[in-house]
C-alpha cells in the first residue's frame, strides 16, 4: 500500500479549479437512460470506479453503452426492458449502483443476482426490498437478511402505493423512483421521517424529469427539520426519452478545494457550479461562510477567499444531514477552528463506505484533537498546534481527500492508500497538486 507524503503551502492560494462530472449525476442518468426509449450521451460524465461498476452492470444486462474516456462521454442505446434475462452484476463498493439497480432489474424480466465487496455486503438494503415488494417485486437475500447478496425474480413491478423509509439511506427512494416509471399502475411513494440527504431526491427528480417523466412532489416533510411525510408520485403510464444531457461538475468533490482556503488563506474558484447547481452539497458554501470565509458566486462558477491573517476559523455547530458527505471536510477544518465545534445529525455515516465517525475520531486524534463520538455525530476540540501523523483511510475516498486539507499547513502529513481516491475522483491528485501550485509548495 502507497502513502502521499503531504508538504505543506507557503503562500496563500491563487488557484482556478475544473472539477470531473458529478457521480451522482451520472449514475442517475445511467439509469434513466437505459430505461429510455431511443439512444442518449451524457457530456461531462465522471469516469471513476463507482461509474464503471455501473456501466458493466448496466452493459451485462445488455444495455449497448460506448466510454469516450478522452471526452468524458458516454453513449447509452436506451432499451425500455433489459435484452438479457439473467445476469450476475457485481457492483463494488458503489451503493448507488446496486441500489438503482436492484429496483431498475424488478421492473424487468428474469433472474438477476447482485452483490458487491465485502464492505458492501455490511451495508443495507433492506428497507429498498421491502419498498420495492409492495410494488410486486420478488427479490431473496442469498445469505444474511437485508444485505447482499441477493437476487431479482423480476416480471414486471406493478405499481401501487407504498411507505419507504429512508433513515439509512436517500438512495432507497431515489432507487424506487428511478425505476418507478416503468411500473404497470401508479406509484406513490410515502417516506417516514427523518430522511436523510433530501436535496438529493430533488435531484432524482430533475434527472427523472430532464428524461422525459414527470413526478409529483410534496417535499415538505423532508430534510433534517421535517415533521410529517413527504410524498412522490410517478403517474403511470410513462416512459423516459433519450436525449443529450450535460452533466455538472462534482460538488461533493469540489469542496475540498473550496475548502482549501479556509486553512491555506488566499482564492481559490471552482468552475462550472454556481448559485444554479442541483446538487445539494453546492450549499457547503454557507458553512465555510459562517466559518469565516468570503463566498462569491455566479450562476456557473463559484469563489472562496480568506485572508491568511484572519487567524483561527469560527467553530460551529452544524446539523450536516442534507450533506453527510461534507461531515468530514468539516471534521478536518475544525482542526483550525477556535473553540470546540459539534457536527449532527448523521448517523447514516457509520453505514458509508467505512464506518466514518469511527474513521474520524481515530484520525483526528492522531493530529491532537480531543474528540466524543455520538452515535449521530462528533464533538471536536482541536489541539493548539495539530501534529504530523500517518492517517489510515479505510478504503475511503473522502477520508483521503478531507485529510488532504490538514496537510496543507501540516508538513509531513501522510496520508495512506491516496489511490482510493479512484472510486469518484482518480485525477484528485494532479488537481491538489495543480491547485497546490497557487501556493508554491514548500519541500
Amino acid at each position: 500500500m502507497s502513502t502521499r507524503v503531504c508538504h505543506r503551502v507557503s503562500r496563500p492560494l491563487d488557484a482556478d479549479v475544473s472539477i470531473p462530472g458529478s457521480k451522482s449525476l451520472t449514475n442517475r442518468a445511467l439509469v434513466a437512460a437505459a430505461l429510455a426509449d431511443g439512444p442518449s450521451i451524457l457530456s461531462g460524465a465522471l469516469l471513476a470506479d463507482d461509474v464503471e461498476r455501473m456501466t458493466e452492470s448496466l452493459g451485462a444486462l445488455g444495455v449497448a453503452i460506448a466510454v469516450d474516456r478522452a471526452d468524458a462521454r458516454i453513449e447509452i442505446g436506451g432499451c425500455g426492458d433489459f435484452p438479457v434475462e439473467e445476469a450476475d452484476l457485481y457492483c463494488g463498493n458503489s451503493g448507488t449502483t446496486l441500489r438503482f439497480l436492484t429496483a431498475a432489474c424488478a421492473t424487468a424480466f428474469g433472474r438477476y443476482r447482485l452483490d458487491g465487496s465485502a464492505r458492501m455486503r455490511e451495508r443495507p438494503v433492506g428497507a429498498l426490498v421491502e419498498a420495492l415488494r409492495g410494488l410486486g417485486a420478488r427479490i431473496q437475500f442469498e445469505g444474511r437478511e437485508g444485505y447482499p447478496p441477493l437476487i431479482v425474480h423480476a416480471r414486471h413491478l406493478q405499481g401501487g402505493q407504498i411507505r419507504v423509509d429512508a433513515s439509512e439511506s436517500s438512495q432507497f427512494v431515489s432507487g424506487v423512483l428511478l425505476a418507478a416509471p416503468r411500473a404497470s399502475d401508479d406509484v406513490l411513494l410515502e417516506i417516514a421521517p427523518p430522511v436523510v440527504s433530501a436535496p438529493y431526491l430533488d435531484m432524482t427528480c430533475r434527472v427523472m424529469e430532464d428524461f422525459g417523466v414527470g413526478v409529483i412532489a410534496d417535499r415538505g416533510g423532508t430534510g433534517s427539520g421535517g415533521k410529517g411525510a413527504a410524498r412522490y408520485i410517478v403517474p403511470a403510464p410513462q416512459r423516459y426519452t433519450g436525449r443529450s444531457y450535460e452533466i455538472e461538475p462534482d460538488a461533493s468533490n469540489a469542496c475540498y478545494f473550496l475548502s482549501a482556503p479556509a486553512i491555506a488563506g488566499g482564492r481559490v474558484t471552482v468552475r462550472g457550479i454556481g448559485s444554479r447547481s442541483v446538487q445539494g452539497d453546492a450549499r457547503f458554501t454557507g458553512v465555510l461562510e459562517r466559518l469565516g470565509c468570503q463566498v462569491a458566486q455566479t450562476a456557473e462558477s463559484t469563489t472562496i477567499v480568506r485572508d491568511p491573517g484572519a487567524g483561527r476559523l469560527r467553530a460551529l455547530d452544524v446539523d450536516l444531514n442534507d450533506m453527510p458527505d461534507q461531515a468530514q471536510t468539516l471534521a478536518v477544518l475544525a482542526l483550525f477552528a477556535d473553540g470546540r465545534t459539534t457536527i449532527r445529525n448523521v448517523a447514516n455515516l457509520r453505514l458509508k463506505e467505512t464506518d466514518r465517525l469511527a474513521a474520524l475520531a481515530c484520525e483526528l486524534r492522531k493530529l491532537g484533537a480531543e474528540v466524543k463520538e455520538h452515535p449521530d455525530g462528533l464533538t471536536i476540540v482541536p489541539p493548539d498546534n495539530p501534529v504530523s501523523a500517518e492517517i489510515d483511510t479505510y478504503d475511503d475516498h473522502r477520508m483521503a481527500m478531507s485529510f488532504a486539507l490538514a496537510g496543507l499547513t501540516i508538513d509531513g502529513l501522510a496520508i495512506r492508500d491516496p489511490q482510493c481516491c479512484s472510486k469518484t475522483f482518480p485525477a484528485f491528485w494532479a488537481h491538489w497538486d495543480a491547485m497546490m501550485a497557487g501556493g508554491s509548495r514548500e519541500r
